[in-house]
């Protein structure tokens, strides 16, 4: 499901050997005899999990950056920005200002609405009881895709159990990235490598890198994470919009999908 491979329990690619080296001296492989999941390693990941896990309500900023060559084979590299607003279990407000057309998504436990202000258009359809139910949902009815997935999601640490991992070391801490003094997680499955940048006293992330060894491309996909607000309830009014409710009607489809012929 590709709405829950760029984020937390997706994870993101091996640091260059640079900047590993810079950080921690010794080498991340483990010695003969040694298990591949340091302790260390996955305690970070699992705190983070518990923190997100047991937010009732939160609010935070995601950039996420992508990869993507182009026409001759140069690597591109683009990058959109999400305000996320949700709360447990069945609200979220994704406002998105650029990069490319902003737009504004709205979900309030029945329905979920994508909204475009420069046009005003207005796509509104019936949703699932749940934060977790809507995700999938949102993706199978109109490709609407959430890099920040793993973020809102009931169970953050769900696939890791899922997926398992192949290795974990824990690298090192940063006090360049977020603001903040970071503990620096590497882990590896069979499809995906990952970086985290998790924040040392909060255990919030702060940024996650991902590559795809698999993927053609080897494209890397980066979120960035700030803003953090964790709280016990956020307003109903949040997760609606009465100017998007007045907008002009289109179908909740995927983009590109032809519109239905008007009638003569």
């Amino acid at each position: 499901m590709k709405n829950r491979v760029i984020a937390l329990t997706s994870l993101t690619a091996l640091v260059a050997a640079t900047a590993v080296s810079a950080q921690q001296p010794s080498s991340p492989k483990p010695l003969s005899g040694q298990s591949p999941i340091a302790p260390k390693a996955v305690e970070v990941i699992k705190s983070a999990c518990a923190a997100l896990e047991a937010a009732k309500a939160m609010s935070f900023t995601a950039v996420n950056t992508y990869e993507k060559a182009a026409r001759n084979g140069q690597p591109l590299y683009y990058a959109v920005q999400n305000r996320v607003t949700m709360q447990r279990p069945d609200k979220l407000r994704v406002i998105t200002p650029g990069d490319g057309v902003p737009d504004e998504f709205y979900y309030d436990g029945k329905t979920m609405m994508v909204y475009v202000p420069s046009a005003d258009m207005v796509a509104i359809a019936d949703a699932p009881p749940t934060i977790d139910a809507m995700v999938d949902a949102a993706w199978e009815t109109a490709a609407i895709y959430f890099p920040f997935a793993d973020m809102i999601l009931s169970k953050p640490c769900d696939m890791f159990e899922k997926e398992g991992m192949n290795s974990a070391f824990y690298v090192g801490q940063s006090h360049v990235v977020g603001g903040t003094t970071t503990d620096m997680v590497a882990v590896a499955a069979d499809n995906v490598q990952a970086e985290l940048w998790i924040g040392t006293d909060d255990h919030l992330p702060r940024l996650i890198r991902v590559v795809y060894p698999n993927e053609p491309a080897h494209a890397l996909y980066q979120t960035e994470y700030s803003d953090w607000h964790l709280t016990d309830a956020i307003a109903s009014t949040t997760f609606t919009s009465e100017q998007a409710k007045a907008g002009k009607r289109i179908p909740f489809h995927p983009p590109g999908t032809p519109l239905p012929a008007s009638k003569p």
